[in-house]
């Protein structure tokens, strides 16, 4: 008798898929933070970015609705690295900008805090598009047991009914990728696989140089 909540408990799980919409409003932002750079921290026209996640994410969201989870995920990977890309090369031309002074201090500040969310916010969706195999997969568990990442509600020793069908949505990998940004660590999630060593690693450098940049500024505004 005990076994059949557990077994429906489960099944409830794996029938209710992540809600993806925290996803889409973070890519909304993260487009949103890449218009507001000034123009010679931009590749391309300001409508660039914009244009292509609206492209690539427009046809994902359907063949989500259809079904077609191949498609579905092809696709987010492919708005991923234009988001990606978009941020490395406004970094590269944000540190460029320096020494010939091209922007004023406060357009720089300004653009630095923009790049450093947009850092928190790239790795973010990047970790919730990986771990585990993605939203998709998780989604046919049901439970999280196996991932990158260990999470504090992973290595419960006594969870209770509810927690055994517990898996991480977006904002576990947001806060994930805000610690890692500030911190320069995961803090309270020990990271397990290579691959996620590696993307850690990378976010706490670029986190680093924005913040060396904006520390330079400051102290040249003294």
């Amino acid at each position: 008798m005990s076994t059949a909540p557990v077994r429906n408990s489960r099944q409830d799980a794996a029938a209710t898929p992540e809600p993806r919409w925290p996803a889409l409003v973070a890519l909304a932002a993260l487009t949103g933070a890449f218009t507001s750079l000034p123009d010679t921290m931009m590749v391309g026209p300001r409508w660039l970015v914009v244009g292509l996640v609206l492209a690539l994410i427009t046809p994902s969201m359907i063949a989500l609705r259809l079904g077609r989870s191949r498609i579905n995920v092809v696709l987010g990977y492919a708005v991923s690295t234009v988001v990606t890309l978009a941020m490395i090369l406004s970094l590269v031309l944000l540190m460029r900008s320096l020494p010939s002074k091209t922007e004023g201090p406060q357009e720089l500040l300004r653009s630095a805090g923009v790049l450093w969310l947009s850092n928190v916010l790239v790795f973010a969706l990047w970790y919730w598009r990986l771990d585990a195999g993605g939203p998709h997969q998780r989604d046919q568990r049901g439970r999280h047991s196996d991932g990158a990442f260990l999470f504090p509600q992973m290595a419960e020793p006594t969870p209770t009914l509810r927690d055994r069908n517990w898996s991480p949505h977006f904002i576990d990998y947001l806060f994930l990728a805000f610690n890692t940004s500030t911190a320069f660590s995961p803090t309270d999630t020990p990271v397990l696989s290579r691959w996620a060593k590696l993307l850690t690693m990378i976010q706490a450098v670029i986190s680093l140089l924005i913040v060396a940049i904006l520390v330079s500024r400051a102290i040249g505004l003294l």
